[in-house]
This record gives C-alpha cells, structure tokens and sequence, in this order.
C-alpha cells in the first residue's frame, strides 16, 4: 500500500518539527543527565526544571552577531553547515518508526520514505553530511579550523568503514537493505542484538566516533585546536553545525533501534504495537542515554590512540564478525 503525496508532504513536515524538538530538547536531557551524574544542579534557571533552556539558546543564537573571516572562501563557508544539517534531517526521513495506520480509508506509512535500499541512503547520506564539516573548515581560511576539519576527516572515515561493516550480519540475517523488511524479520526470529551482540558493539563504537560524541569527540578538542573546524562560525552558523551533530545522534539511535532491538514494536505483546512511535521514542532515548552515560564516565582518547583503535581493532573485528555471520546463513541455507 503507498499513500498520496498530499500525506507524505505534511507528514515529512511533522517529522522534521519532531525530530527538531527531539534535537532541542536532547540538549537539556544531556546536561540534567551530566548533572545528575556529575554532582551539579544542571539547568534549573529558565523555565521549570531549566525545561526553556533550549528557547533560551535559540533566541541567543538567533540575536548573536554571524561574523565571517574576511578571507573565507564564500559562498563555501555559507552553505557548509547547511549541507550537515540537511543530510542529518534527509537521514531520518527513511527510520520506521510506526507500522503504518489506516485513517478515513487513507492510509498512512510509519515513515517518511520506504525504499528498499534504505540503509544504504542513510550510510550514503551520512558521508555527503562529513563534507559540510571539512568543507567548512577549509572555508574559513584559518589554521586551527583546518587542522579541525583534518582530525575530522581521518575519523569519520576510518570508523564509517567499521560502522557499516558492523550491520553487514544485519542484512545477511535480515535479507534485506529495507529497514521496514529487517523489523519485521524480527518479529519473525529474534531481535538481532542477541545474534548479532558483536555487531552491535561494534555499532556503537563506531557510531559514537562517528557522531563525534566523548570520547571520540578529537574533532572539536577545544583544549587542543580552540574549537575544530567551526572556530571560525558563530549565531546561527554554529548553531546548524551543533544541530548537525544532535540530529545525527538522534539518527544514529534510531538506527540503532531498528536494526538491533526491533524497532517500533513492544516486546511480546504484538497488541501494543499500534503505540509504535511511543515505544521507538524510549528506546531512542534510552540509547541517548547511553551516550550521555560514556560522556560523563570516560577520559578523551589522544589522537594516535583514536586511530589505532578504529583501524587496528575495530575494523578487524567488525570484518570477522561479518564473515561468521555469512558462513553462518549460508550453513544453515
């Protein structure tokens, strides 16, 4: 069953409102979070609980003056950040996050897009979205943004490799590359991350090098290189790079969920599963989580460290398990 345009074009809008509301509010998540497991009080000045922070940020972003390097190579410094952000949003739109409901005889997809090469536009999409970060340390002309943008590029690229090594067992298990057709093989078998617990490690290393998240985060090691390759950004410029990185964290979750942990389903009791988008939410966050949990407990990784660790260890790794879990299917075909 497909659905009009007329629905998917609203529905895309809502998604993208949610998923920047998710973005706002993850902010105040993650600092409540640190606090808690820091010892401090977090944002508690605007709003209840600091729940208006993110409108607080906002606004001071929106007002705060967006100067520019007079040697920034326009109109490359200018569209960078919206390269990131864009390709961070069109990642989204391909995540299930329901399993499709039927409202007034018309029906309606539990996601923006279903396309049956799904995961291959969202690792795709996720290398176009790292030229918005080297390109906007280039761009600005300046030594520290350039040595940023350059520690950025050897990351994100050596862990892209073991990141989609790390799904490989995935698709073979699941036999597909549509994300809609891997939940619902779990429904079928088991969730993926008890076969696949080395995958999903893995996943989640190379998912928190790749979203640049503590402590993997070298490419804006303030201490170091003032601030990576948006030193020379600021107002809402910077902010569409630090949105970038949030959405991409919500992206990289919900990933997560759909290919190790079923997605939108409620475990066992099938009945709940029209809450689909309740359920994918918490698990979402549940993840999120996690990735505050590493930020607050672990040391920055040195630079020689981080290299050795994607290309030594986890791209090894990530290739065994891959090839266990082939010789496996095959086996058992």
């Amino acid at each position: 069953m497909h659905e009009p345009w007329w629905i998917t074009i609203p529905k895309a809008f809502l998604v993208i409102n949610v998923v920047m509301v998710f973005f706002a509010f993850t902010t105040w998540f993650e600092r409540k979070l640190l606090g808690r497991m820091q010892n401090r009080y977090g944002p508690n000045r605007a709003g209840p609980k600091g729940l208006l922070v993110p409108i607080a940020d906002l606004l001071k972003l929106i007002r705060k003056e967006a100067f520019a390097p007079s040697a920034a190579k326009q109109p490359l410094y200018i569209i960078a950040p919206v390269v990131s952000m864009f390709t961070a949003l069109l990642a989204f739109s391909v995540l299930p996050f329901g399993a499709g409901w039927t409202v007034g005889g018309k029906y309606i997809q539990g996601e923006v897009a279903n396309l049956p090469i799904s995961l291959i536009l969202i690792f795709a999409l996720g290398s176009i979205g790292i030229y918005g970060f080297i390109v906007g340390g280039w761009a600005s002309q300046s030594k520290y943004s350039m040595l940023g943008a350059m520690r950025t590029c050897a990351q994100l690229v050596s862990y892209e490799v073991s990141l989609a090594l790390s799904v490989l067992g995935v698709v073979l298990m699941g036999q597909s590359l549509s994300l809609t057709d891997i939940v619902a093989k779990q429904q079928t078998t088991l969730w993926f991350f008890i076969p696949q617990a080395v995958g999903l490690v893995v996943f989640l290393i190379g998912g928190t090098a790749e979203t640049s998240r503590a402590p993997f985060d070298l490419p804006e090691g303030d201490t170091e290189i003032v601030a990576g390759y948006h030193t020379e950004y600021s107002g809402m410029r910077w902010g569409l790079f630090q949105a970038a990185e949030y959405v991409n964290l919500l992206t990289l979750s919900g990933l997560c969920v759909t290919l190790f942990f079923d997605g939108y389903h409620f475990p066992w009791v099938h009945s709940l599963d029209k809450f689909g988008p309740v359920w994918f939410t918490l698990k979402l966050f549940i993840l999120v989580g996690l990735f505050i949990w590493l930020r607050a407990s672990q040391p920055r990784l040195r630079y020689d460290q981080l290299m050795r660790f994607g290309w030594k260890v986890l791209l090894p790794v990530a290739t065994v398990n891959a090839l266990v879990t082939a010789f496996l299917v095959v086996l058992i075909k």
